[in-house]
């Protein structure tokens, strides 16, 4: 995946839009962490990943998914944006997103299907 189409993917989720989190570019959703790019592995923090499933990921696809020492406490994984499928990508954000959406948005999100 190239950024521009991650940059579209983000961006196509209602309430999406470009912030910080912790000084660093991210997307955000109702002023909450959505994802960013890592700009030093060109990697993307995606986030309420169970621990046994980022386990899972890692070992079924070692060179998408990974996380470092800051991520390990955390239900989080890394993918690598070259390798990460948009598909994938996509399905990540929705978890996220409709934990941290304003509820009126899923609804509505979810009503026009």
């Amino acid at each position: 995946m190239k950024l521009e189409e991650m940059r579209e993917i983000v961006l196509s989720f209602p309430g999406a839009v470009e912030g910080t989190s912790y000084g660093h570019p991210a997307f955000v959703v109702n002023k909450k962490f959505f994802t960013r790019l890592r700009r030093e592995d060109q990697s993307l923090v995606l986030l309420d990943v169970s621990f046994d499933e980022r386990e899972m990921l890692i070992e079924a696809e070692p060179e998408t998914f990974h996380f470092t020492h800051h991520y390990k406490d955390y239900p989080a994984v890394l993918a690598r944006m070259a390798n990460l499928h948009p598909g994938s990508f996509r399905k990540f954000l929705d978890r996220r997103w409709r934990k941290i959406a304003p509820k009126k948005l899923v609804k509505e999100r979810d009503a026009a299907g």
